[in-house]
């Protein structure tokens, strides 16, 4: 009994209540405003970019697109067919990023990209054509119009050199015609959130309002169609655009928001994963919920109630000792206790691991897991009641698209996530659908409906 005090009295931190996410709701409402206003945006915390998608499918859009995927730990081409607001054909290879890429120059990244790009074409004997293409990537970028975006700053472990403050549209193109041997008509860029709403708006989906993507997995962001007239930063006033809000940044100091809006709820463990980041002090919201950096979090707890002696027999091996070997998909399978995971724990860190030590491990696993998917809801419900009082309306009833491993592969998770919001926001009806493939689908849509709106205007030539 003791013994079990002590877990819990560790994992205390990391279990909010609920009146303390309705506070962290509030927060981050408040970091959308700073984000949407045209004064404060550049010293704003949670950026809430401008994606100039500023339409859905309307079932004119027709034609082959070409779509890349770059969003983290997978970079992959495809090539789709759309008609009639579906997706008639897909054909697609993935291609391994190398460390020594992720973290090496621009240049090189580029050229690999272009590199994978033309060995697709040629296996699919499409060199010859001349088709757009839908440019998904994950990270945080001004867009200055939809075929024009400058990187922010890298998140996810990329950290290549030359490209930050750069438009990452052209260092593309540059690189696909340093090449020569293809050519590509038009780049349309898209961050994966909003290609995951877009891919939730074909005409087969259950419901085609879909008005915020969601990603779960080795990051975290979240988009949703924002009210022109919100839109402080851009000139127009009617209709609505796509916005990209960034929110792995929420938690982040900056002119704004000092101390951090999450700084007192950052536990010891997570002050100690952002330190040995790769980017110190930015996207804390991220580093708190998202795959790259649950396992490590995990991992770091293990350690200490070790060390106290409430675990493994006080002994901490070399394995437990390293970073990042507890990955968060061994979360999802060590959430209960059988002999089958005593083994897998025992495996995985080299201890000896008794029915009890899994069960805390269990317990640990749990704890944080149900964090992150209560932080995500907490900013999620904040989203959800912006659009029902965008529209006025005492109740609302909307679809989210989601993506990510987190999300979908974990036991759990989902049904902590949506079990909150629908506390944190109970005017709100919120619909979750997984988007499949929606990176690469959804931004084949997004230029699919630039293309058509482009051709109608007479800026291109079918």
């Amino acid at each position: 009994m003791c013994l079990t005090l002590q877990v819990e009295e560790t994992l205390k931190p990391f279990m909010l209540s609920m009146k303390k996410l309705r506070e962290i709701s509030s927060r981050f409402t408040k970091e959308m405003d700073n984000g949407l206003d045209k004064k404060k945006h550049q010293k704003a915390a949670v950026k809430m970019l401008p994606t100039f998608v500023r339409a859905k499918p309307d079932g004119s859009e027709r034609g082959d697109f070409l779509a890349l995927d770059l969003g983290g730990t997978n970079f992959r081409v495809l090539h789709i067919r759309v008609e009639d607001k579906k997706i008639l054909k897909v054909d697609s290879q993935i291609c391994a990023i190398p460390q020594e890429i992720m973290q090496g120059t621009g240049h090189e990244l580029f050229d690999h990209l272009a590199k994978c790009l033309g060995e697709f074409l040629e296996s699919q004997k499409l060199k010859e054509q001349k088709l757009p293409l839908g440019f998904t990537f994950s990270f945080p970028c001004e867009q200055t119009e939809i075929d024009k975006s400058i990187l922010i700053r890298w998140t996810k472990g990329f950290s290549c050199s030359g490209v930050e403050g750069k438009d990452v549209v052209q260092l593309l193109k540059d690189a696909i015609h340093k090449r020569g041997d293809y050519d590509i008509s038009s780049v349309v860029m898209v961050n994966d959130t909003v290609a995951t709403m877009m891919s939730c708006n074909q005409q087969e989906h259950e419901d085609p309002d879909c008005e915020i993507g969601m990603i779960i997995g080795t990051g975290t962001n979240a988009c949703y169609m924002e009210d022109m007239k919100n839109v402080k930063r851009c000139e127009e006033t009617e209709g609505q655009m796509c916005i990209n809000t960034e929110w792995g940044g929420f938690g982040d100091k900056s002119p704004l928001s000092d101390p951090g809006a999450l700084d007192d709820i950052l536990t010891d463990f997570d002050k100690e994963v952002d330190e040995t980041s790769i980017n110190p002090g930015v996207h804390i919201f991220e580093k708190m919920i998202s795959g790259m950096y649950l396992g490590e979090i995990v991992r770091l707890v293990l350690v200490e109630l070790t060390n106290n002696n409430l675990l493994f027999e006080g002994k901490v091996t070399v394995r437990l000792d390293t970073k990042h070997t507890f990955e968060t998909k061994h979360m999802s399978f060590i959430e209960g206790v059988d002999q089958e995971v005593i083994d897998t724990i025992q495996d995985l860190l080299k201890v000896r691991c008794s029915e009890d030590d899994a069960r805390v491990v269990s317990l640990v696993c749990d704890t944080i897991s149900s964090r992150s998917a209560h932080l995500c809801a907490a900013a999620l419900a904040a989203i959800a009641n912006r659009i029902r009082l965008n529209k006025a309306k005492d109740n609302l009833k909307t679809a989210v698209g989601v993506d990510g491993t987190v999300y979908k592969k974990h036991p759990n998770f989902r049904h902590k996530l949506e079990d909150a919001v629908a506390f944190l926001a109970p005017e709100c009806d919120l619909k979750f659908y997984i988007s499949e493939d929606g990176s690469g689908k959804g931004a084949a849509m997004v230029t699919a409906v630039a293309w058509c709106n482009w051709t109608e205007a007479g800026l291109i030539t079918k």
